[in-house]
Formats: structure tokens, sequence, C-alpha cells
């Protein structure tokens, strides 16, 4: 529940603060700015923290998931379809996790991008300059948004999948480099690795250490007390807060490692204490735990289609008002940022509905398709034998 939780508000964090930015401007540019609008930017100025409990999160969830896959494909003397070859199905998992979601999106900005009109359809570019070309389209669909092409559509929220699909790659190559049998599978692993690390940005590389410690508390069993835990999430709180005012929070970078990573090791710490259930005694605790499964279970969805959805509400209400921008001087126009906010959330779901919610059926079709099957007919020969 604790990592449902945490996925959750961090996703609700980044649309917060993209909306807010979106559509205010910016504290520095106001010369004197109300209370409610200061309180409003500190609380939705959490995106940069956000997108790094997000890779902590996917480090735990997608590399365990990994590791617990090849311990029980070298464990078991009878393997399953799923066993039988766990690298395939890691790449199956990937992948339909991630175009399951992502080309609907990807369409998604396309579509808005023709009612906005930002692009003519009658008109098809190639060009790795142009965020709508097709070259955009596929590059953001195989993680070199950032690398080589633009973020489809001007969806600046896509940035971080890049990060993501070269973990996705990086992570297995590092344990085929220190866990395999065969010395020229180390060599090529390696290789591979040193090519990555030279050919994609520094920024990438060096965040995949916070993703893979994420996979390593994953194997990890704290034994503490509830009061160790307050301590070490008022930790984790603590340097956030103080680095979301005076540290670094633009873009990943050199600059901005050291300081996520003194948060993100108390925050696995938390984790690596809690993998028990929680019991769920009493209706406060079940209403939580519904509400952070809700959010968990669209976050991705939500992340990756609420900018254009935010362009199309700002396209709306330039032709239908005469303005794109909310003014934080005036209390009602924060009324129709919380419309917007449910507006966006509500949108989000519905694709997560048509969408995102049929990936595990994407993905069984996929691997019954791919994946070799156990022959029976000739393992209950060989047994009658």
């Amino acid at each position: 529940m604790l990592i449902s939780l945490m996925r959750g508000l961090a996703a609700l964090q980044v649309v917060a603060a993209h909306l807010r930015a979106e559509m205010f401007p910016g504290l520095r540019d106001i010369a004197s700015p109300p209370i409610y609008y200061q309180a409003l930017a500190f609380t939705t100025g959490f995106a940069h923290q956000a997108v790094v409990v997000f890779f902590l999160i996917s480090g735990w969830l997608v590399g365990g998931s990994l590791l617990n896959k090849l311990d029980r494909a070298s464990a078991s003397t009878c393997a399953t379809a799923d066993d039988a070859s766990p690298w395939l199905a890691y790449a199956i998992d990937r992948l339909t996790r991630l175009w399951t979601v992502l080309v609907p999106a990807l369409c998604l900005m396309l579509l808005v991008g023709v009612v906005t009109e930002a692009i003519d359809p009658a008109r098809a570019d190639v060009s790795t300059v142009n965020e709508y070309s097709t070259t955009a389209f596929i590059g953001n669909l195989v993680g070199l948004q950032t690398v080589v092409v633009e973020n489809f559509g001007g969806n600046y929220a896509l940035w971080s999948l890049a990060n993501e699909t070269w973990y996705y790659i990086q992570f297995p190559l590092l344990l085929i480099m220190f866990t395999s049998r065969n010395r020229v599978c180390q060599a090529g692993a390696a290789a591979l690795l040193l090519v990555l690390g030279a050919s994609l940005p520094w920024s990438i590389t060096l965040y995949c250490a916070l993703w893979l410690l994420g996979a390593a508390f994953s194997r990890i069993r704290i034994d503490c007390g509830g009061g160790a835990r307050v301590v070490l999430i008022a930790l984790a709180a603590t340097c956030s807060i103080y680095f979301r005012l005076r540290g670094s929070n633009n873009d990943l970078n050199v600059e901005s490692f050291v300081q996520d990573l003194m948060y993100s090791l108390p925050l696995l710490a938390v984790l690596a204490s809690m993998q028990a259930p929680l019991a769920m005694r009493s209706s406060r605790m079940r209403i939580v735990a519904r509400i952070a499964h809700t959010l968990s279970e669209f976050s991705f969805t939500l992340y990756v289609t609420h900018i254009p959805i935010i362009k199309l509400l700002r396209y709306i209400g330039l032709q239908t008002f005469g303005r794109d921008r909310l003014s934080p001087h005036a209390p009602l126009d924060y009324a129709v940022y919380a419309g917007m906010l449910v507006v966006v959330l509500a949108a989000a779901w519905l694709s997560y509905l048509l969408f995102e919610s049929h990936t595990f059926r994407v993905r069984r079709a996929v691997k019954n398709a791919l994946q070799p099957r156990p022959r029976r007919a000739s393992m209950a020969s060989s047994s009658m034998k």
C-alpha cells in the first residue's frame, strides 16, 4: 500500500505542478504574490522529487521482479511458461507495460495537435527536429526522446520515460555481466554497457544508480520499530523540503544527484522495513488503501497524458473565454485551476479504462504467441517410458 500511495501521490504532484506552471505565471515573475499563491507554488513544487520517487519505485518493482523471475527459474526443476525464459518474459513485460499506455498517449497528442492547429494533418514530416514528425513518434516509443529526437507533441513529461527505457535495458545487462557463466556473454554485456554509457546523456546513466538502489533495497529487510520509521520519514521530508527551497530543482543532473540521493536512502530504508502487509483493521485505513490503489493504477496514464490534456484545455479557454492563463490575484481562478485538475484526472482515468487496464490481457496474448509452450503430450510419453 505504501508503494502504491507513493507512486500515486508522485504522479498527482507532477500533474499539479505542470498545471500550475502552464496556467499561472512563475512565482518570481510576480512582484507581490498573494499568500495563497505562495502556498500553491510551494505545495506543487516537488515535481523533481516526485520523478526521483518514480525511479526508486521502478527499480524496486521492475528490478525486484526480474530478480524474482531469475531466482524461480534457477530453483525450479519443472519450468512453467513464464519461468522457461525469464529474459523473454521480462522483455515482454516491459514492452507491453510501456506501449499499451504510450501508443494511445502519442495518438492523443497527435489528435490534440490537429485540434489546436499545431500541425497540418495533410503534411507528413520525418525530420528529427519536428516534435510531431514520424521520426519523433517512433523515437519516443523506443526511449530516444531527449537523446536523438524531440519529446513528441511537445509533451515534456516524456523525458523521464527515456530514462526508464534505458534502465530497463541496462539492468539486465549488468546482471548478465556479473552473473553469467558464459564469458562471451559477460564480455558482450560489458561492451554494450560501455557503448550505452558513452552514447546516452550523462544524466541518464548517473541516475541509473538511484534506480539500481531501488532494485537493491527490494532484496533487503530492515527490522526497526515505529519510532525509527518516523525518524527516517522525517529525515527524508526535511531533506526534500530543504532541497526544494535551496537546491537544484530543474533538470536531473550532476548538481542535483547528491541531494536526491540524500532523501532517497531514508525513503528506501522505510520501504525495506515495511515489507509485511499492513493490517487493514480500521475503516480509515481501508479508505486510504483504496485511494492509494486507485491513484497507483492509473498513475502511468496520468503521467503521459496530462500535458496534451492541459494543452487542449488551454486552447478551449482561449477560444471560449479569450484567455489561456489564470491570474494569481483572482480567487475565482484557483477554483478554475482545481476544476481543470479534476478534468485532467477524469480524462486520464478514462484513458486508463480504455487502454492501460488491459495491459495484462495484451501481455498474456504476446507471451502465448512468443513463448514456447510445454509439450504436455511429449512429457506424458516420456514419463510412461
